[in-house]
């Protein structure tokens, strides 16, 4: 009892009062900062909303990729503002931190040789979803491999091809995207006729039949202008290749310009346009004439037998 009154007695209350008092602060300062940045990420929120919306994203997609964000944002900011706020607090109480920020260097380091994969695809996903870079319903391809995009998460991302498989792409892998849905698609063909065709007359049957097309009220309302022809493409072996593009609504290049060939063989048909395919022609030079000849002269006893 003794031991206990004289440690009391012993106490300075004035530097308990004075540490508290500090502790007291920094609690208050660490309470109006995370109400700041809270009201500073509601509002980077909603900008991120009003920025998806205004480039033609689906509202819950955006809404989606801003909560995404603004979520791992705050995490971050609030894990650093209390670890900070508690290094702080233990200072006061007369705790050497030194030894607390030595441990935690190394312990970072071995997380960080150990997770570096981790790091880098978060690190990744986090700018390919703050870029806005590919979203959920686009057609993509990454490393090679398209297919429609169902899942961006922070580490990974997933496609789905035409067949049916799924393709799972840690973020950070990552060297190739592109984005076939941005925004507007294009639908591009290269149609050859024959080299005995007019080419402009081709055009003008190609011209007409993206006008009509323009006009169906299914697949007009898909295409976001006429039907560009660009002219005579190249020489082909057995053909001349007209190319052009049809610009439509993101996604929608496929069933557009699956209509417009269609349209255009039937066109090619009534205008009598020939559409080649491929053809070989043997040709045996001067020194085959004895036997071409034989073959002609063999022809009628053949027929006579």
């Amino acid at each position: 009892m003794d031991l206990i009154l004289k440690y009391i007695q012993n106490i300075r209350w004035e530097d308990i009062i004075s540490s508290g008092m500090r502790i007291l602060l920094i609690l208050v300062m660490v309470w109006i900062l995370s109400r700041v940045i809270r009201t500073m990420l509601k509002r980077l929120e909603h900008t991120l909303v009003a920025k998806g919306h205004a480039e033609g994203e689906v509202p819950s997609e955006a809404a989606k990729r801003a909560e995404t964000l603004v979520k791992l944002l705050r995490q971050g900011v609030v894990i650093v503002m209390w670890v900070m706020a508690v290094l702080l607090i233990l200072r006061q109480l007369g705790v050497d931190v030194g030894p607390i920020l030595a441990s935690a260097g190394i312990v970072g380091v071995a997380v960080g040789f150990g997770a570096q994969h981790l790091v880098r695809d978060v690190i990744a996903g986090f700018f390919m979803i703050l870029e806005n870079q590919v979203r959920v319903g686009d057609v993509a391809i990454i490393n090679g491999t398209g297919g429609l995009v169902e899942k961006t998460n922070f580490r990974t991302i997933v496609l789905r091809d035409l067949s049916g498989i799924v393709h799972t792409f840690p973020n950070g892998t990552i060297t190739t995207l592109a984005n076939m849905t941005r925004e507007w698609s294009a639908f591009v063909f290269d149609i050859g006729v024959a080299y005995k065709e007019d080419t402009d007359k081709v055009v003008e049957v190609l011209t007409r039949v993206g006008a009509e097309l323009r006009q169906d009220p299914r697949f007009g309302a898909l295409m976001l202008g006429d039907v560009e022809i660009f002219g005579l493409d190249k020489f082909a072996d057995s053909a001349v290749v007209i190319k052009g593009r049809i610009r439509t609504l993101p996604i929608k290049q496929w069933d557009v310009g699956r209509e417009f060939q269609r349209r255009v063989k039937k066109a090619f048909d009534q205008a009598g346009i020939e559409i080649p395919f491929p053809h070989l022609s043997v040709y045996f030079g001067e020194a085959s004439k004895p036997f071409m000849a034989q073959l002609v002269k063999g022809a009628p006893e053949q027929n006579n037998g």
